[in-house]
């Protein structure tokens, strides 16, 4: 079955200025009400400046008892990596094993290279660092004894505190669809979350990680919504939520990301490409600062097609 979920609007916080992690606690118990599978929130502590998202999903958990829990995406390696595996366990345990780990590397642009700067953290090095967070993480949540990598020479991390079950949370890459990212998925991740614009690119890169392994993986996607009766509408809508938070255009962002603007049937048919494409868990950013409207159009026009599929 199709699982869905939507990403809590913290980055819109950021965009215009009124940040509200109350607010965005309440949200998700909204979207949990409506039947959503998941929730999930994205990180940036200083490039575009949004709560932190493990204590707030903390809070999240404390007060819902179904949705899973997703960071889309974590920035894992602009923490020392015991701390990130300690703050992951305590909300893992929080919420039962609730807890999905999306984690990116970070973008090559400027923003996120002073973000790095600013907090200690080698921008050049993220990606191998990322990899090597998520082995540390691993065997410090299976009760491992020591760890020997290439960035990280760690002893006795029996001390470490343990996750929910002894495997930790899923850990997914927020990624795109390099061979060597579709290598890296195969080889080190639970699941796959790429922002791809293209349904058959999906369905290439998706059998490309099948023929790599045959370790169980989750097919998710992220993808940006608008829904209105009026196409034209969504669409203006839409342009003007990416030209605040990009300062781009929609229709040049819609060459590197998943965004979609038009009608509720015109969105289910859509997301079906995806999901024939062979993606199993849907996370849907809300391309308009009106979220709470947006969220029961979604629920009203995707939940009843798409989790009976």
């Amino acid at each position: 079955m199709t699982q869905i979920g939507v990403l809590l609007p913290s980055r819109e916080t950021w965009m215009t200025g009124a940040h509200d992690a109350a607010g965005l606690v309440r949200f998700a118990r909204a979207a949990e009400a409506a039947g959503f599978d998941s929730v999930w929130i994205g990180d940036s502590p200083l490039a575009r400046t949004r709560v932190d998202p493990l204590p707030l999903l903390a809070a999240v958990a404390a007060t819902t008892s179904r949705v899973q829990l997703g960071t889309a995406a974590y920035t894992a390696t602009l923490r020392h990596p015991l701390l990130g595996a300690h703050t992951a366990a305590t909300v893992d345990q929080l919420s039962d094993g609730r807890l999905i780990l999306g984690l990116g590397a970070g973008f090559p642009v400027p923003e996120s290279r002073d973000e790095f700067t600013t907090l200690g953290a080698q921008f050049d090095e993220r990606v191998g660092r990322l990899d090597e967070t998520v082995a540390i993480w691993r065997q410090s949540w299976s009760g491992a004894t020591d760890f020997d990598g290439r960035y990280w020479k760690l002893d006795d991390l029996s001390r470490t505190l343990p996750a929910a079950s002894p495997a930790g949370p899923p850990l997914w890459l927020a990624s795109s669809d390099t061979p060597r990212v579709l290598d890296r998925v195969a080889r080190h991740y639970d699941g796959w979350l790429p922002f791809l614009p293209d349904p058959d690119a999906y369905a290439r890169a998706w059998t490309s990680i099948r023929e790599k392994t045959t370790r169980p993986i989750t097919p998710g996607l992220y993808a940006t919504i608008n829904i209105n009766p009026n196409p034209a509408a969504a669409r203006a809508e839409l342009d003007g939520y990416v030209r605040q938070y990009y300062r781009r255009s929609l229709a040049e962002m819609s060459m590197i990301q998943a965004y979609f603007g038009g009608s509720a049937e015109e969105c289910a048919q859509w997301l079906g490409r995806y999901l024939d494409a062979g993606a199993a868990h849907l996370v849907l950013r809300i391309g308009s600062l009106d979220a709470d409207r947006q969220l029961d159009l979604l629920a009203a026009a995707l939940l009843p097609t798409h989790q009976a599929a």
